[in-house]
């Protein structure tokens, strides 16, 4: 804040508040009336008017921010924007500045008075929506959530004034998940990296593909550097002399790879190249993209179990009570849909109700067409081999499982659909995780286990493959005794389908950050495998 402004608003008289804020009561009647204002970034702010007219009302539509000082703690938060990933510009920082400035120093015109006090409530309300839902719909970049909302900006500006918190109060606005605080910590420390200036990482040696643990290589000095700052070198560590690349150092290369989604070998090839070279503003801009996401999931209720699986991370965690995650009761791999075509996994929330054990496939309709049927036309045999039966859409459940002309016709003709039996060849494995819902995605185990070898794990038509199915079953019902480890392994290998209902059902978030903090504090960052960061950068952009 100008010093100018600072001292002039505090040096503004005590006495009458009414007398003070007299000023500009018909006008901001009106003006709120009116829902608009063309010197604002966001001249609409008709979305906040039943909210403005809550605040101003009581007291008569007199100005709210002319007492002693008051637009000082308001301006900061606005300011304060940026920690928040947020951008102060949307807040018109710098023009209500100017306004509070003229006000201060003695033009309280009607007009300027009304136009600063409204506009000044209007974007502490527009930063309070941002932090609380996000600044785009999730429905615009294509998620199934429903929009958190509920948040009553005139009860929390009472709040403010009650309290004079208004740090408090904004916070207080923000998720409360702990994987959001820790991120936007994280937030901090890398615009803090984004100023230093870093010293390019000199090329592989000329015919060198990769710098192995034992090599030499000129640009250690600079890779070294790089893991010092972000942490995975202890900041005292000397670099070695001779550019010796062993020791300590190939540690703190694992651990980069690891945290960046690359195959943790300790060996420094062009990909660990590409991710050591990307710039600290290009990460500061995935943590702020990542919190704008997080903010549109909905607050989970507390004490109760949750299962979250972030796609571009390929990692599962399942939680005891969904608001402690620093000590995750169980994680692993998965597989999830492919990035080409339409085989995405979608970003949702829904709730596991029951686990089927030595499932029967039932084939959705969209890959019966497209790949099974082709494929029997192509070679018969394929029915066999993969235990593959057929049932009427309606009508009688007895399979078919004989394959000749008419059944194919019935497949194509959509009056059969075509399920594989329970076996090891079953393509959902020996288990899967229902969790109803109209996109016909689930979770289940695979008999593909080469696949979670893979860093970028993209394989599936859309569901999530588990790397340790019978951990997640144990977790899920582990209120219920008589499903003993044994008795979960007997059931997945028994070959005859098999339900086991859960005692209450257990939210599945499903949600997709490229940037995420761990329990441990590491921050890990990934590939934007569906292209989303993308999207919301256009988006956001389209919100300007």
């Amino acid at each position: 804040m100008p010093i100018v402004l600072c001292f002039l608003l505090l040096a503004w008289p005590l006495g009458d508040a009414t007398a003070q804020t007299s000023p500009g009561g018909n006008e901001i009647r009106a003006l709120i009336a009116r829902g608009s204002l063309p010197q604002l970034r966001h001249p609409d702010f008709t979305e906040f008017r039943s909210a403005l007219d809550s605040s101003y009302s009581p007291g008569g539509y007199a100005p709210l921010w002319l007492a002693v000082g008051a637009p000082a703690p308001i301006l900061a938060e606005l300011k304060n924007a940026p920690s928040h990933g947020l951008d102060d510009k949307d807040y018109d920082v710098a023009w209500l500045e100017g306004e509070w400035n003229a006000i201060a120093a003695g033009d309280r015109s009607p007009e300027r008075v009304a136009r600063a006090d409204v506009a000044l409530t209007v974007a502490f309300f527009r930063l309070l929506s941002d932090v609380h839902d996000g600044r785009v719909s999730p429905a615009r970049q294509g998620f199934k959530l429903e929009e958190p909302g509920n948040l009553d900006l005139a009860a929390v500006l009472r709040r403010g004034k009650e309290t004079a918190s208004w740090h408090e109060v904004v916070v207080a606005s923000e998720p409360s998940l702990v994987l959001y605080r820790r991120l936007e910590a994280a937030l901090a420390r890398y615009r803090a990296l984004a100023t230093q200036p870093v010293p390019p990482l000199p090329p592989l040696p000329t015919g060198k593909r990769k710098i192995a643990p034992g090599d030499t290589y000129a640009g250690i000095a600079a890779v070294s550097d790089r893991l010092r700052l972000v942490g995975d070198l202890p900041a005292d560590f000397v670099t070695p002399t001779g550019n010796m690349y062993d020791g300590a150092l190939v540690e703190a290369v694992r651990r980069f790879q690891d945290r960046h989604g690359l195959k943790a070998d300790g060996v420094i090839g062009s990909d660990t190249l590409a991710q050591l070279a990307v710039p600290f503003s290009d990460r500061v801009r995935q943590i702020e993209l990542s919190l704008e996401r997080l903010r549109w999931l909905p607050k989970l209720p507390a004490a109760r179990s949750v299962i979250a699986v972030n796609i571009p991370s390929f990692r599962l965690w399942a939680f005891a009570d969904a608001g402690n995650d620093t000590a995750a009761q169980l994680t692993m791999p998965v597989i999830v849909g492919r990035a080409a075509g339409a085989r995405k996994t979608p970003v949702f929330i829904g709730e596991m109700r029951y686990i089927e054990f030595s499932p029967y496939w039932n084939v959705p309709p969209s890959i019966q067409s497209a790949e099974i049927v082709p494929k029997l036309e192509r070679d018969p045999g394929y029915w066999q081999r993969e235990d593959l039966e057929a049932v009427p859409v309606s009508g009688s459940e007895t399979p078919i499982t004989a394959f000749n002309a008419q059944t194919l016709a019935g497949l194509k003709s959509g009056k059969l659909r075509v399920r594989q039996r329970p076996g090891p060849k079953n393509a959902l494995g020996a288990v899967k995780f229902v969790l109803p819902n109209t996109m016909n995605i689930y979770l289940h185990s695979t008999p593909a286990k080469q696949l979670f070898s893979e860093t970028q794990r993209d394989f599936s038509h859309g569901c999530i493959r588990l790397g340790d199915p019978p951990a997640l079953a144990a977790f899920v019902l582990r209120d219920q005794p008589e499903w003993t480890k044994e008795r979960i392994e007997e059931a997945m290998n028994s070959g005859k389908a098999n339900t086991a209902k859960l005692t209450q059902p257990i939210p599945v978030v499903i949600f997709y950050t490229t940037a995420i903090v761990d329990s441990t504090g590491a921050v890990r960052f990934t590939s934007d495998i569906y292209g989303y960061d993308q999207k919301l950068e256009a988006l956001l952009r389209e919100a300007t």
